[in-house]
């Protein structure tokens, strides 16, 4: 089971995110949520919102109960450039430069690891195991000079 939350119009530019995002790729809730909450860094703030609420929506998609933390993990997380606000600067001798503010959307979508598929991944190994053939008994010297001195004679 899996869900989703997304925070869009994010006022920070789309590169600063993925540095923050990238640290939770792919890891479990948990250390997720301590590491941004730990991160120096502006934009782990709201990636740490968003992560939450990821949390609280597959928590209420399942209907028998909460969901255990420690059996969620990260599965998808990605940034998507927002639109940008223009600006203009006054520069030297009546020139203008161009401002451009960044913004961007976050999507965190968080899943649940099953038990019962881990279960059947343990299990299909050793089956493998057991319709490989044995390997062939290395054979002795005795058993080699006998095979050449038949070979010879014949």
């Amino acid at each position: 089971m899996e869900a989703k939350a997304i925070n869009r119009f994010i006022g920070t530019s789309p590169r600063k995110m993925m540095i923050v995002i990238d640290l939770i790729r792919g890891r479990g809730v948990e250390d997720a949520l301590t590491m941004l909450h730990f991160s120096p860094k502006h934009a782990a703030k709201t990636a740490e919102k968003v992560l939450r609420s990821a949390i609280s929506n597959l928590q209420s998609k399942d209907e028998g109960g909460r969901v255990d933390t420690s059996t969620m993990f990260v599965k998808e997380v990605f940034v998507n450039g927002g639109p940008m606000m223009k600006r203009i600067s006054p520069a030297p001798m009546g020139r203008a430069f161009r401002i451009r503010k960044r913004s961007n959307h976050l999507t965190i979508v968080v899943a649940t690891r099953e038990v019962k598929a881990k279960a059947k991944a343990a299990a299909a190994p050793k089956a493998a195991e057991v319709a490989a053939p044995k390997p062939k008994k290395k054979e002795t010297k005795a058993a080699k000079q006998e095979t050449k001195k038949v070979t010879k004679e014949g």
